[in-house]
Parts: structure tokens; C-alpha cells; sequence
């Protein structure tokens, strides 16, 4: 049976009583004590109205807060106890907020979805949630200043200003040693693919960097570059470049080496060699307490559930009728979102759950944001943080690395103030982001339970987010991997969507929030359904492929055939950055970059049909009545990384339309005229697995009727 498309609200008698009698806060417990709405659009949204809640405004604006360094919900900050403190012995925080509403929150369901921004892109809930009566806050917490999360220069003013173009973020404290004088560590930097160029700034995946060197004499860092780096850590061709022959500077072909002093930039005499790697380690000072923007993001929501006005009187614009909060970041936010209940941010600190549901969204890890110097910007790749700690939710031992069994839900079961956790993920997370080990363990020997209040969604063959979907035998443009200069895949980019699927089980979740009625059972590869296997060709049983064995890098094969030494998954690596980090936790500091590679720990990846088709997860229309093999991974195809794992960028290899065409190149898959006949032939494929998937109950209505037209409407063996 279908998925209706609107939930009955439920009855709220005593709601409002209920917020008001909690939103009284002593005068002492520190919160958020202003509020300031910068920007306001009332009707939004061209005027348009939305379902039963009519039309919808906008308010932009921050909220100022302060923290108690003692209050055992913040003692957890990295170096709390060494920031600034005002007046009050509190320590300040600013966060940006933009608050999408219907005008009459009468009309309003009450649910509130606070989106965490991917590194400061703010978010507005999407239309559907808006037909829905939802609220949605996207809620500034990266306090890096840096790229996307760079601050206004008046975003600590205390009267309206101009909205930040549409970003997010949080002011965060500079923490000083007791004597007054600036925190020293180290840093590393890493450039790649950049050849040809004479300066070049560090970028960290998509953002500069926001750290720089305490003095521009370069015989105080190093910098050298490598010919080499193997998905496992093991680096070759390296050669150390003078500090003579390189500079902190900004320089060009008009400007040569040593060019303009700059602490931004490296300026390397002749200019950067291309292929190759650079890597650059220095002393730095002044990091960021970035936790402080984690509390801020709680103290938000708990604003905006529980108070009706600051301390100056100015109103909570939805005081009183927010009965539910479901906190959900996708991929570094997503990872945000894994770390804030780790770290026992789902009560505030007048001891109130914050939380009443939390969607992780494929992110296969912790965020690396509370250690200093720590940049929440990297995603995992050679010598990233990340993975250190449990990854599961469950309590777990953790032999392989040798750390105390622990689990992400430990501190909010101990508080009583866990939510109810919905997960996806696709494919690219689990090649490119080491996924499997929150299943398994670092072991990879044991299917890890799943808690009553987790439900986990995996999307076989699904590229990172998702692809576009459609039905088209047309090949896509070659998809860059991701990260700034990484490089460019091999084969198509990979048109699997996630769209449908997260469209019902976004009804399942709120409905499991607002009412209790749990969602369907998870659905991901398990060990003990042998559907997780070791990460080689034989194991997988992955086809041979032409397409894939012909891009194959002799040096670093792909798909090495009759190997089990095949390296198409990025390495999970155990780092040892010195005694002074907290591994469990990863709070503390790197005694040296780059960290020791310890250990690679193995991994498992879900097995594959006879078409290199991933077996297991949540039924999609798409993966029913395929169109190619869809993969999670894909092959660099040019530069430092060529030949190996294309990021976490997924890929698709379509199939031959006939017989004789796929005979002609060796394709063991059968063709599309083989399997479906005719393009109506498709269309009835098409046709059954909507229904299938509705059925399951995966997919509504209204989706599986557009699916059926759009294949109806494709080019598929026309």
C-alpha cells in the first residue's frame, strides 16, 4: 500500500503551557541571552502558500550566547577552560540563524528540522516540509573563519546589519595560556595537481585553510613534495625542498620568487612541479575553540524550543510551538551531527533535551573538531582525522586499535536525553570514507547491533548524495573526484538517485518523531546475510569488466585480476599523532604532523550481482531495472591520484544497447535489448519495480507514478 503524502497533525492541547513553564531559565544558567533578527522577508517565497500552513517568512539574523566553562555539559570543549571570559565568568559565543516559518505558526506542525550548513552554505527546508507546516533553522556552528564560514566584519554587533550571503557560521573563542600568551602547535597543509603555477594557497578539501604560520621564515617549516602515495599510506619520491627555494608569498610570472610576503600563500622557486604533492608543516598559533560553536548550535534549538524572549526583552519568534526538533546535516555535517550526540550535546545546560530525532546523512564519521588546531573541512583522505573513536552507535570493544569499548549514543544514554536516529548512506561512503567500520567494528569480524532507537538506510550502488536519476542510456560528463585539484574519474558520472527514497523516509521519520510509529526496519548488508565481503575482485565477485580493466594503473591496479590485494577502497588507517590525544575521543593535540601510520585495519564492502550491481539495502526503482553498472567508487584518471580511488566519487558503466555490441568489446553483462526487449519492455521493468518498491514501502505515490512517466518518456531502447 502507498504512503499517504501528509501526516495527520496531531493534537497539541498543552503544548504551550508546557513551553512556557519550561522557558523560564534562572537568571544565572547561561543560554542565549540576545537574539537579533537581521533580515526579514514576510510573505517569502514569491508569496506562494504551502499546503495547510499558507505562506511562509524568512528571518536572518544571530543569536549571542554564553557558556559556563565549569558546567559538566561543556567541560568536554577543547581548551574551555582557557578562553576568554566576560564579566560573568561566562565564555561568548555569535552563531547566524536563518529561521523559515509560517507566518501563522497556529497552522504550523510544530516540528522544527534544525539543518546543519555544509561548511557555512546555509540550508532552506525543502518545499515539501514547507506543505508539511514545518519550520526549518539553519543553524551557524563552523567558527574557523575561513572560506565559506568567513565572518562578517560586524557579525558581533549588537543592532541589525546585513545579511551574510547566505552563509552560516559561528564566532568562536581564541583561546590564551594562563599567562595571557598565544596557544602554539603544529600544522600540516597539503597541495596537489597544481603544476605550472608559482603560488598557491592551502586548500582544505574545498576551503583555505584557516591556520597560518607564526613567522614567514621558512627554515622554521618544511615543504617537500611526493612522487607517490598509495591509498594506504605509503608514500615514495619524496624529496625535501630548501627553505631557500620556496617562500610564504604571493608571486607570478610579473611578480617572480621571492615575490610579495604572504602568510596565505606558498611561492616555490620555478614554480610547482606538476603530478606531485606538496606538503607543508609549521608552527602555528591561536586556535579556534571550535566545540564552542557545537554548544551554540544546541543552545540555538533549546532557544527556540523552550524560550519565549531573551534577556532584553527581545521575542522568540516561535515561542511556544515547537513541540519537536529533529537536528540533520548531510555528508561534513552529517559528521557534525554524529559528533554532537557523541559528545552529549542533546541536553542543554538547564538539563532539557534538546533532541527529539537526529539524521545523519551519508556520514560515515565524526566530524575532527574538537582538538586544537583541528580543521573540520577534511574528509578522510592520507594522514585526515576522523575515524579515531567508536563509529558505531552501540557500545563496542575496540581491539584492533587497542581503545576502551565505547559507542556515539554513551553520553545521552547515561543523560536520558538520546533522540530517535535515522542513517543513510550510498556506495561512495563506503569506498571512500571507510563506512563498513561502524557496521563491524575495526575487527571487521561482527555484525555491531543496531540500538531500538536507530534505524539505517543504505542506497546500493548510490554515488555520495545521491546522482540525478532519470532514465537515459546517454553516458554523463566525467565527474570531478572530490576535493579542490583532486582529479577528474574515469567513467560516467553516476545517475543513481537517492531523491524518492529519502522523500519516504523523510514521512517515516517524522511520523516516528511526532506520533512513535517506528519506520520500516533497517535495511543495509550485513556479515551475516554474506553480503559484506573483503574488498577484492574474487570476494565481491566483480565481473572483468573491459571498461575498468582497461583504466587500470599497473602501479596501483584497480581491479587486479586473481589478486586480493586489489586497492579500490580508501585505507582505514590508525594514526598515532603522540601521546597527547585522546584517541577515543580525539580531544587534545597533534605533538607532530604528520601523524604515524600504525596500522591499516581491514575492511568489508557489500558483494556484487553478475553485473558488478551491489546486493543489498533499501529497493530503488533504478537498481530494479538497471541501465549499467553502478558504482560507488571510480578511477582518477590523470594526475598525483591517477589510477586509484577517485575520492569518494561514485561512477557508472552503461550497458551495451545490443548483443552484438557488447560481444564486440567483451562485455559479459547482458545488453539492454537482451534484458528488456524494447523500450515498452523497459517501461513494464520500470512499471513492476515502482510497484515493488511501493509495496515495500519505500517509495510514494506520487514519485512512483512521475518514475513510470519519465521512463515512458526516455530514450531507453527507442
Amino acid at each position: 500500500m502507498g504512503i499517504t503524502n501528509m501526516l495527520r497533525k496531531p493534537a497539541l492541547l498543552g503544548i504551550a503551557v508546557t513551553a512556557a513553564l519550561l522557558a523560564w531559565t534562572p537568571p544565572t544558567q547561561a543560554r542565549v541571552t540576545r537574539i537579533i533578527i537581521d533580515t526579514k522577508v514576510s510573505p517569502a517565497f514569491s508569496g506562494a502558500t504551502f499546503g495547510t500552513a499558507g505562506q511562509y517568512e524568512t528571518l536572518a539574523g544571530r543569536v549571542f550566547g554564553e557558556l559556563d566553562p565549569n558546567d559538566p555539559h561543556n567541560t568536554i570543549i577543547q581548551d574551555i577552560n582557557l578562553a576568554p571570559r566576560n564579566a560573568n565568568g561566562k565564555v561568548e559565543y555569535t552563531a547566524t540563524f536563518l529561521l523559515v516559518k509560517p507566518i501563522d505558526m497556529s497552522k504550523s506542525s510544530h516540528l522544527m528540522w534544525q539543518d546543519v550548513p555544509n561548511r557555512g552554505g546555509r540550508i532552506v527546508i525543502e518545499a515539501a516540509s514547507r506543505t508539511d507546516g514545518d519550520i526549518g533553522l539553519s543553524s551557524g556552528w563552523q567558527g574557523d573563519n575561513s572560506g565559506g564560514t568567513a565572518q562578517a566584519p560586524d557579525a558581533t554587533a549588537l543592532v541589525p546589519i546585513a545579511d551574510n550571503n547566505n552563509n552560516d557560521y559561528a564566532v568562536v573563542p581564541i583561546p590564551k595560556n594562563p599567562d595571557g600568551s598565544s596557544i602554539t602547535g603544529v600544522v600540516m597543509g597539503r597541495i596537489m595537481n597544481v603544476g605550472g603555477v608559482n603560488s598557491q594557497q592551502i586548500i582544505e578539501h574545498s576551503n583555505p585553510i584557516p591556520y597560518k604560520p607564526t613567522t614567514l621564515d621558512t627554515t622554521q617549516s618544511t615543504l617537500e613534495s611526493h612522487d607517490h602515495e598509495t591509498i594506504d599510506g605509503i608514500v615514495s619520491g619524496v624529496t625535501r625542498i630548501a627553505s631557500s627555494d620556496w617562500a610564504w608569498a604571493r608571486c607570478s610570472a610579473t611578480n617572480p620568487f621571492p615575490g610579495t610576503p604572504d602568510a596565505t600563500q606558498l611561492c616555490v622557486r620555478g614554480g610547482f612541479l606538476p603530478n606531485k604533492l606538496y606538503q607543508v608543516v609549521f608552527p602555528s598559533k591561536d586556535p579556534y575553540a571550535l566545540a564552542v560553536g557545537t554548544a551554540a548550535f544546541r543552545d540555538a534549538a533549546s532557544f527556540f524550543k523552550y524560550s519565549t524572549q531573551d534577556d532584553f526583552g527581545n521575542p522568540n519568534p516561535v515561542a511556544s510551538q515547537i513541540a519537536w526538533i529533529i537536528t540533520r546535516g548531510s555528508s561534513q555535517s552529517g559528521t557534525f551531527v554524529r559528533q554532537l550526540i557523541h559528545f552529549g550535546f542533546t541536553k542543554d545546560e538547564a538539563n532539557r533535551t534538546v533532541y527529539d530525532g537526529a539524521w545523519p546523512i551519508v556520514a560515515a564519521r565524526r566530524i575532527g573538531l574538537n582538538f586544537r588546531f583541528a580543521k573540520p573541512d577534511l574528509v578522510m583522505k592520507l594522514y585526515e582525522a576522523g575515524s579515531e573513536g567508536p563509529l558505531w552507535w552501540y557500545p563496542w570493544p575496540d581491539v584492533a586499535r587497542g581503545l576502551p569499548a565505547g559507542g556515539i549514543l554513551d553520553r545521552c544514554t547515561v543523560s536520558n536525553s538520546c533522540p530517535k536516529v535515522l542513517e543513510h548512506f550510498g556506495a561512495a561512503e563506503v569506498w571512500g570514507q571507510k563506512l563498513t567500520a561502524g557496521w563491524v567494528g575495526t575487527s571487521a569480524d561482527a555484525d555491531i547491533p543496531l540500538p531500538r532507537n536507530v534505524r539505517r538506510y543504505y542506497f546500493a550502488g548510490s554515488p555520495h548524495g545521491g546522482g540525478n536519476g532519470g532514465f537515459s542510456t546517454t553516458p554523463g560528463s566525467l565527474p570531478g573526484c572530490s576535493g579542490t585539484n583532486y582529479g577528474t574519474g574515469t567513467f560516467s558520472t553516476n545517475p543513481m538517485p537517492q531523491t524518492e527514497t529519502v522523500n519516504a523516509l523523510r514521512f517515516y521519520f517524522r511520523r516516528w518523531v511526532m506520533t512513535g510509529t517506528p519506520p520500516p526496519p533497517s535495511r543495509y548488508p550485513t556479515l551475516a546475510g554474506h553480503n559484506l565481503v573483503p574488498p577484492t575482485q574474487a570476494a565481491m565477485g566483480f565481473p572483468n569488466l573491459p571498461a575498468i580493466l582497461a583504466s587500470s594503473n599497473p602501479n596501483a591496479p584497480f581491479l587486479d585480476v586473481g589478486s586480493t590485494t586489489s586497492r579500490f577502497v580508501q585505507a582505514l588507517m590508525q594514526y598515532n599523532w603522540g601521546p597527547t590525544l585522546n584517541y577515543s575521543e580525539n580531544i587534545g593535540f597533534h605533538s607532530f604532523e604528520p601523524p604515524i601510520v600504525t596500522q591499516v585495519l581491514p575492511q568489508v564492502v557489500p558483494r556484487v550481482d553478475a553485473d558488478g550491481n551491489e546486493i543489498g539495502g533499501v529497493p530503488v526503482v533504478l537498481a530494479l531495472a538497471p541501465l549499467g553498472t553502478y558504482l560507488g567508487w571510480n578511477i582518477t584518471s590523470a594526475g598525483f591520484h591517477q589510477g586509484q580511488v577517485c575520492n569518494y566519487t561514485g561512477g557508472w558503466i552503461p550497458f551495451a544497447n545490443t548483443q552484438a555490441q557488447r560481444l564486440a568489446t567483451g562485455d559479459p553483462r547482458l545488453s539492454l535489448q537482451e534484458r528488456y526487449g524494447n523500450h515498452a519492455g523497459y517501461v513494464a521493468a520500470v512499471t513492476a519495480a515502482a510497484d515493488n518498491v511501493m509495496a515495500q514501502g519505500f517509495l510514494l505515490q506520487a514519485d512512483h507514478d512521475a518514475l513510470i512517466a519519465a521512463a515512458a518518456a526516455s530514450n531507453v531502447l527507442q
